[in-house]
């Protein structure tokens, strides 16, 4: 069992409110997920480059003297910003730089790398994960987030969810897929993909990374997915523009939609959503099995 709340912004004016909307999503699914606890924040987006979220196990770790090396390595300037357990990298190539920091600096835990998405995830309850990273006062245009009561692997910060493996790609899941292990083998040996973690649910987004860079909208690639996945799931999936719903043709795992003229909100449970303006004149609904339901909107 895990919780997973979602919350996508179609009134611009309530950016600033992001973060004080959705804390209180998360922290409500805190008894479906208490092991863990994790949000990807789609900020508006800037054109001065993208960023990398990423996590070193030091805590003290001199991030000055690497931010010089990759400087000197990809020519451009690097912009360090700390937030909790979590170091944000902004750079006009944000590829480049990841790249950098996994040849130079293994030990590193890269999260997120786009345009506009940051990854924040660590083990505890919901309440203090969302404390120690200051997820209130974050302003955006979508967040998804995940409480996770692990059962594929151990609880750990890597194990959190959202997973990112791929630019401003991230996907959170409840359930259980049951033919992760052929996927894994498949992905690595012909997409190249490097895993860090035996999660499922990493196999799951790597998957949908592989339809996206086959030029795969967002709901073409979850629509893929019910052909090469096995298992029971229910799937939220974020891109810098895009919000993606997904349950397994069966649909055992607990899901409510709510839309109203300002935002779509996903919750595991309509508790959720309860502390969200308008809800009680949202059109709520239960997500039909096997159907993708997605928005698109504007980053920038």
């Amino acid at each position: 069992m895990c919780g997973i709340v979602g919350l996508f912004l179609k009134n611009e004016t309530w950016r600033q409110q992001l973060g004080a909307l959705f804390s209180p999503m998360l922290i409500e699914m805190t008894d479906r997920g208490p092991d863990s606890a994790g949000v990807a924040v789609y900020h508006a987006h800037t054109a001065d480059g993208g960023k990398v979220t990423c996590v070193h196990p030091d805590a003290a770790f001199d991030w000055a003297v690497l931010v010089a090396r990759a400087q000197a390595q990809i020519g451009a300037e690097i912009v360090v910003r700390q937030r909790g357990s979590h170091t944000v990298l902004k750079t006009a190539d944000a590829v480049a730089l990841a790249d950098f920091l996994r040849a130079d600096c293994p030990q590193i835990d890269i999260v997120g790398v786009g345009d506009v998405i940051e990854i924040y995830k660590e083990t505890g309850l919901p309440a203090h994960v969302c404390e120690s990273f200051g997820v209130a006062g974050m302003a955006g245009t979508h967040a998804i987030g995940h409480t996770r009561m692990a059962t594929e692997s151990a609880v750990t910060t890597a194990g959190s969810h959202p997973f990112s493996t791929g630019y401003d790609l991230c996907l959170v899941h409840n359930g259980s897929l049951s033919n992760h292990n052929r996927l894994r083998e498949k992905l690595t040996a012909h997409e190249g993909v490097v895993f860090k973690t035996e999660n499922d649910t990493e196999v799951g987004a790597a998957y949908i990374a592989s339809r996206l860079q086959a030029g795969r909208s967002l709901h073409q690639a979850l629509e893929d997915s019910l052909n090469d996945l096995d298992g029971f799931f229910t799937f939220v999936a974020g891109t810098g523009g895009g919000f993606a719903v997904l349950r397994d043709p069966i649909a055992c795992k607990p899901a409510v939609l709510a839309e109203t003229d300002d935002y779509v909100a996903f919750g595991s449970e309509f508790r959720a959503l309860s502390s969200l303006p308008n809800i009680d004149s949202a059109k709520l609904w239960e997500p039909e099995p096997a159907v993708v339901y997605s928005w698109e909107g504007q980053a920038a």
